[in-house]
């Protein structure tokens, strides 16, 4: 019996792995632009509609990036961020390719990448990244985001759970030497 890919010599077919990768990023692109669509059609610029008490649908327009950090900036981020986030999506499918036996790692970077290449699509089209998803407690809002930000925070998690898991089950190199003479 083979393993999924113990015979990966190069057939120029991309391995299973790879390829669930790819669509698992095509579904988050796919699902962040539905989304943000659906909300750009029924809400106009910073309308809320209350769903439960502590959450809105909302629309936002964040020019920045993370907590709409950088928001109020000549422009610059308009072009710099979709540069920065095809280039990091093409080296995270590069590392997916080259890592394809570690699962948990390639299915957080899939989402990474997938995540960011739904805000590039947005920053693009719109010079913005639309957000609606608006969770509160009170007065306090957290800063609204969307389903590209929900896959980033998702893979970022796994791959935290993924080096934890690493450390567990490889401890260090140096806890498991015998004490070698100098």
């Amino acid at each position: 019996m083979t393993h999924e890919n113990d015979n990966d010599k190069d057939t120029g077919t991309l391995p299973s792995r790879v390829l669930h990768c790819l669509a698992l990023s095509f579904i988050v692109i796919a699902l962040d632009q539905w989304s943000k669509y659906m909300i750009v059609q029924a809400f106009v610029y910073l309308q809320s509609q209350e769903i439960v008490s502590f959450f809105n649908l909302v629309r936002v327009h964040n020019t920045g990036v993370a907590f709409s950090f950088l928001a109020s900036d000549a422009g610059w981020q308009r072009w710099f961020f979709p540069i920065l986030g095809i280039s990091a999506s093409l080296v995270m499918y590069r590392l997916i390719y080259t890592n394809k036996h570690h699962a948990l790692f390639c299915w957080a970077l899939a989402l990474i990448a997938g995540g960011a290449l739904g805000n590039v699509i947005d920053r693009l089209i719109y010079g913005y990244v639309v957000d609606f998803l608006d969770f509160h407690w009170s007065t306090w809002h957290f800063a609204a985001f969307n389903v590209a930000d929900s896959a980033i925070s998702l893979g970022a998690a796994l791959l935290i759970l993924d080096e934890l898991l690493k450390l567990k089950h490889h401890p260090k190199a140096s806890e498991t030497k015998k004490d070698t003479p100098s």
